[in-house]
């Protein structure tokens, strides 16, 4: 799958600082819990533990390029990724998968598509679908699949669930739908819908720097390959 970005948020993200802070070392054992019942052992999923560790790469791989202090890093969270997508999956793929858990498998596979994790991008895909055929009112699965989708480069396939989002009460989905409308050279649209996060976030720096680029003709795109 490829990655239409701009190049004037995609500078702004590199001139940034390379991460806030390293990226940690988890045990991704922690995520199951054994618990013992009147019938026997009854094996869980410790949902704050996994977040603790989907929040921590998010802070350097929610965004394409992701940003890691070493290359070490980088690898060690797409490996994270990986086992975390495999251990997953094997929740998501049943009848009776939760719409809490493919919500976060969805996530955690949009990351490793920005991390060049094989197959991470179709399984997003499948999490985030699943999700909305069980839940379409979801709106934090719509913000989601519509950001992943227009960073992914399907900037009109995102614009109906970022839309949906919007309608649902989530007023950050107005700056992935600045994008996906950049993405798709629309900058009326964009600029209004980046001002209209802006109304909301008069303090983002990348937001203001990336609307300055916009009015003055400084930004562009192109094509990133995934």
């Amino acid at each position: 799958m490829k990655r239409l970005h701009l190049a004037a948020l995609c500078l702004l993200l590199c001139c940034g600082p390379v991460s806030a802070a390293e990226y940690g070392r988890h045990d991704l054992r922690s995520i199951l819990t054994v618990s013992e019942t009147a019938s026997g052992k009854t094996h869980g999923l410790d949902l704050q533990a996994l977040d603790r560790i989907i929040e921590d790469m998010a802070v350097h791989a929610r965004n394409y390029p992701p940003q890691f202090d070493t290359d070490a890093d980088r690898q060690r969270a797409a490996a994270d990724i990986g086992a975390l997508s495999r251990m997953l999956g094997v929740l998501t793929d049943s009848p009776q998968a939760q719409p809490a858990i493919l919500l976060r498998a969805g996530f955690l596979n949009s990351m490793g598509h920005n991390l060049d994790v094989p197959g991470a991008a179709e399984k997003a895909v499948l999490n985030f679908e699943k999700l909305l055929t069980l839940d379409p009112a979801n709106a934090r699965g719509n913000l989601m699949y519509g950001t992943f989708l227009a960073g992914a480069g399907r900037g009109k396939q995102a614009l109906p669930y970022l839309q949906k989002a919007l309608s649902l009460g989530v007023a950050d989905a107005h700056y992935p739908l600045g994008l996906a409308y950049l993405s798709l050279r629309d900058k009326r649209k964009g600029l209004e819908h980046l001002e209209a996060y802006l109304a909301q976030h008069p303090g983002d720096a990348d937001a203001n720097q990336l609307v300055k680029a916009i009015r003055s003709g400084k930004m562009e795109f192109r094509q990133g390959g995934g």
